[in-house]
């Protein structure tokens, strides 16, 4: 809210009408001499570690400053970014904005994928999916877009099968046709999965708050997502008309710069965020 090399969005402008769902008439940025200063919103990680990499170290030459937000509710950075309260964010995958736009008819423009961090199946009691018990719980994503993927992941390992013909990136709990061991779905905000695994048997959590719980999603699960075809990049979004501001342009394209493919493969070197393009 949010394992792959290359990147899977394509640059688009996601258009929906909607009472306050804003657009491109917000002044970009803040204009002092040579340097335009940019509010962005992210996630703490690893979304705040790449763009202070990138105020740090490559937005002054490039006539930019970069004021890190935070949030850690999914559900407020589009919302500031519509009301004009950030000029960007960057925490998102594609099927969750498109989720966001449908929902609550925001106006925005989702440039290409910057990373990447896989969802994994993490258990303080159990060593693999096979050990899963019958009748377990298992803690999911309470979000529609994060949920249908945490789904797609256990579906693909065989611990579960989808009705059929169902797209995995609109799944729910409720789309499970076969559920073999009487799995217990738990639904919590993604924010509070890991501190599920106490209670559950196993948690499935995104990969940037594992991250900030201290846990390798490549090291640390007993199932990690796949790279091979995921639509999950994380990219910078903006509203809709803004993504041709020289300003906001700019920092794509520092975003993806070789330095910063180089930041992310040289951090995170067990591969909890990969680079997306």
């Amino acid at each position: 809210m949010k394992l792959r090399i290359a990147a899977i969005a394509t640059a688009a402008s996601l258009i929906l009408t909607g009472c306050g769902a804003g657009g491109g008439n917000q002044e970009v940025g803040q204009k002092d001499g040579d340097i335009t200063k940019l509010t962005v919103g992210v996630s703490p990680v690893p979304h705040g570690d790449i763009l202070r990499y990138v105020d740090e170290n490559l937005a002054e030459e490039a006539g930019l400053d970069i004021e890190v937000k935070e949030y850690t509710d999914y559900a407020l950075p589009n919302r500031a970014l519509v009301d004009g309260d950030l000029d960007a964010n960057y925490f998102q995958h594609k099927p969750y904005l498109d989720e966001e736009v449908e929902g609550q008819g925001y106006k925005l423009y989702a440039f290409e994928g910057v990373h990447i961090e896989p969802i994994a199946l993490f258990s303080k009691k159990v060593k693999s999916v096979d050990e899963l018990p019958e009748g377990g719980t298992v803690g999911i994503n309470n979000d529609p877009a994060n949920q249908g993927r945490a789904l797609d992941m256990l579906a693909k390992e065989g611990v579960i099968t989808l009705a059929d013909g169902k797209d995995a990136t609109t799944a729910t709990i409720k789309d499970i046709k076969d559920n073999p061991k009487n799995l217990e779905f738990k639904e919590a905000d993604a924010a509070q999965l890991a501190r599920t695994l106490e209670d559950t048997d196993a948690s499935i959590i995104n990969g940037n708050n594992a991250l900030e719980a201290g846990l390798s999603p490549t090291e640390d699960s007993i199932l990690v997502e796949s790279a091979e075809n995921n639509p999950y990049a994380n990219f910078l979004a903006v509203r809709e008309g803004d993504e041709e501001n020289e300003a906001i342009k700019k920092l794509d394209e520092l975003l993806h710069s070789e330095e910063v493919k180089k930041f992310i493969e040289d951090k995170w070197t067990d591969g909890a965020v990969i680079p997306a393009f």
